[in-house]
């Protein structure tokens, strides 16, 4: 089996430390750097899979680090900082973060969050097949072509709207999007703050592609924020 590796970007040494003996006993390869430009060379040398990375480090920040990441990748990006402000958490999550912690924080609950990233990003780019302009997700078998979903041999009946709000997932499992994102995207129409338009689609989408609408596997909601492609948990 293949060895996950993670990379912890934090400058406190004592937090690196902590965070590295626990994944380490979960049986993860972890290495650390200390600042962003270090965080930027191990990335360069090796194959990580998942970057822990606080927000405030020296000589190149968290965010301008995440930056450069996502222009060549979608590797899963757990944010870590001591801001709790609720802007601070959009910037991020709205930047390409996959999740975002803040800090002092339990650490079987970054464990937990680990995890759950992993979880979505192995599965999606082990099950994900892309054959033409074909995905599959899950039980879900998704025609970009035709505007069709498969899900357990069944056709799903799908609306222009909720075609394009999969499609958007789908095509982007790593991201998560506000309903500003979302509206621009799917309406290609100026966002004037009407929430219920999004939401109200995305109830029906659910409705015709969960098993448990009110438990949703495909589309999750991440509080505060928006949607993001489920992690199938």
């Amino acid at each position: 089996m293949e060895e996950i590796k993670i990379l912890i970007v934090e400058d406190d040494k004592d937090i690196s430390n902590m965070i590295k003996k626990a994944l380490t006993k979960e049986g993860y390869a972890v290495s650390c750097a200390f600042d962003g430009q270090e965080a930027l060379n191990v990335w360069d040398k090796e194959n990580c899979k998942l970057f822990i990375l606080d927000i405030m480090l020296p000589k190149i920040d968290g965010i301008e680090v995440m930056r450069r990441i996502r222009m060549k990748s979608m590797v899963p990006i757990l944010m870590v900082s001591a801001k709790a402000e609720e802007s601070d958490r959009i910037i991020g999550l709205g930047l390409g973060a996959d999740d975002y912690l803040v800090k002092p924080f339990a650490i079987a609950e970054l464990i937990a969050r680990v995890k759950a990233l992993l979880r979505r990003y192995m599965y999606y780019s082990s099950s994900n097949d892309i054959m033409g302009n074909t995905i599959e997700y899950g039980e879900i078998k998704f025609d970009l072509d035709n505007y069709t979903a498969i899900k357990k041999d069944k056709t799903i009946n799908l609306r222009a709207k909720e075609y394009e709000l999969l499609k958007l997932f789908f095509k982007n499992p790593n991201k998560v999007f506000t309903k500003a994102q979302i509206f621009s995207s799917v309406w290609r129409e100026e966002y004037l703050g009407d929430d219920n338009t999004v939401m109200v689609h995305i109830r029906r989408l659910r409705n015709k592609i969960e098993d448990n609408p009110d438990k949703p596997k495909y589309i999750e909601t991440v509080w505060g924020i928006g949607y993001r492609l489920g992690s199938l948990k």
